[in-house]
């Protein structure tokens, strides 16, 4: 089995204490996040699973696929869910200088003005990767860096759904910022974790909200 940091250890949240791995609080709030999309099918079935539930949440969005997909952009907006920058192209930041990742992020802002002349201030990293200076110039444009308290793995297709659930149920406490993909290479988990996790969370007494 691979070895998987599915729950981000507390050494690594105080070393990149710049970025936000979770937001601690005592009213019982979590944050779910979906990256990746939005995916046409796959993400409205992801907001209706979220409507039945009353659940908020936040999906970092690739800027070719809002291109490609504005009605699904909207939809998340109207139905009372956050947006978050996930680059254009889905870049990693390590294999990318500097200068090209930061077009591509803006390029990403570009796409999204063109739909609704609004703007973001939430950024994730593809792979959760960004190098310093990437970050620090997002950071002084407006951005949060927004990575994650837990990560479901679900995109993993070596890993069964029941190993996906575990993995997000185990580790959620108050305050968790919880990754997942409304993506193709995703759903196979997806479908069978997130309705479990949101009946896991509502028998809890979580709530679900966005970030901002």
């Amino acid at each position: 089995m691979k070895l998987r940091w599915i729950k981000t250890h507390w050494l690594i949240k105080k070393i990149f204490s710049n970025y936000i791995w979770d937001i601690p609080n005592n009213e019982n709030k979590v944050y779910l996040t979906f990256d990746d999309g939005p995916t046409p099918e796959i993400t409205n079935w992801t907001l209706n699973e979220l409507q039945k539930y009353e659940a908020k949440a936040t999906f970092f969005c690739i800027g070719d696929n809002l291109r490609k997909y504005p009605e699904i952009y909207k939809e998340i907006i109207q139905k009372g869910h956050a947006i978050g920058n996930h680059t254009f192209n889905h870049l990693n930041g390590w294999k990318t200088n500097t200068q090209t990742y930061i077009e591509n992020a803006n390029l990403f802002e570009t796409e999204l003005n063109k739909i609704d002349k609004s703007t973001c201030n939430l950024f994730r990293p593809p792979y959760g990767k960004i190098k310093s200076s990437q970050a620090n110039i997002l950071k002084k444009s407006g951005y949060k860096i927004i990575m994650w308290d837990v990560l479901s793995a679900d995109y993993d297709q070596t890993i069964s759904p029941q190993e996906c659930l575990e993995n997000v149920l185990k580790n959620i406490n108050s305050g968790s910022i919880i990754v997942f993909h409304d993506s193709i290479k995703g759903f196979k988990n997806l479908e069978f974790v997130l309705p479990r996790t949101l009946e896991f969370i509502k028998n809890r007494g979580y709530i679900c909200e966005v970030l901002n």
